[in-house]
């Protein structure tokens, strides 16, 4: 496994460094910029597009985004690069327009958002944008068939699985990621401690994140529970 010790030396801004959408939103170029230049590694989440691009945007749908209908793949990036974000003078980035805005400045830790029947070749794209990128990444989804996607294409970057829940169900389906090779997990700071994490951390020394941290409460149990955070709406 690839050092990853980066993942956990600094705190994440979760979606980068905006200001909960007031006027510097979420998973902007300009949110990247504000990250990078206090420091912070980059959180973003990436759809795929109707023509196969790796778009930045966390919704499925566009609508609290951008005030547009429709879903995010029913467009094509060039299309999605047309629509503005919150008003602003944002736009939808591609991806490769994001890794390239970052330039390696700071770790980026990418989530790729799975939507069942409109994502095939995800991964696939994403890795691709990455097969140039000399800058630190990782690669983390919550969804399962994703992280076998991954993991049919291993390469350079380490993949990790997003996660929440404590039931017994959910201890079960973590558990059998293992067998995909994850290098880490980012899990609902809300959720911790657990099984899962616990086994992660004592017996296999695999670092986890936490999301997403809002205040001190936040803080204190990802310092107890995690390795690092990944925080929104203040200032580590």
């Amino acid at each position: 496994m690839s050092d990853i010790s980066w993942l956990t030396a600094r705190p994440i801004a979760h979606r980068g460094f905006h200001d909960m959408n007031d006027e510097r939103w979420e998973n902007t170029l300009a949110a990247f910029a504000a990250a990078a230049e206090r420091d912070y590694v980059i959180e973003c989440d990436v759809h795929l597009a109707a023509d196969g691009v790796p778009v930045v945007f966390h919704d499925e749908e566009l609508k609290r985004l951008t005030g547009q209908e429709g879903k995010i793949w029913q467009h094509t990036a060039a299309e999605l690069a047309a629509l503005n974000i919150g008003g602003t003078k944002e736009r939808v980035p591609t991806l490769a327009k994001a890794l390239e805005a970052i330039g390696g400045r700071v770790p980026v830790l990418i989530e790729l958002k799975g939507v069942a029947g409109h994502d095939e070749g995800l991964a696939e794209s994403v890795l691709d944008c990455l097969s140039t990128y000399s800058g630190q990444a990782a690669l983390m989804s919550f969804n399962h068939w994703i992280i076998r996607d991954l993991g049919r294409n291993p390469g350079q970057f380490p993949v990790g699985l997003t996660a929440c829940g404590r039931s017994m169900a959910d201890m079960e389906a973590h558990f059998s990621m293992l067998a995909h090779g994850i290098s880490f997990a980012s899990y609902s700071v809300d959720d911790l401690p657990n099984p899962f994490i616990s086994f992660l951390r004592e017996r296999l020394s695999l670092p986890v994140i936490s999301w997403t941290v809002r205040n001190e409460a936040g803080a204190e149990r990802t310092h107890r529970y995690a390795d690092q955070m990944t925080f929104e709406g203040f200032a580590p």
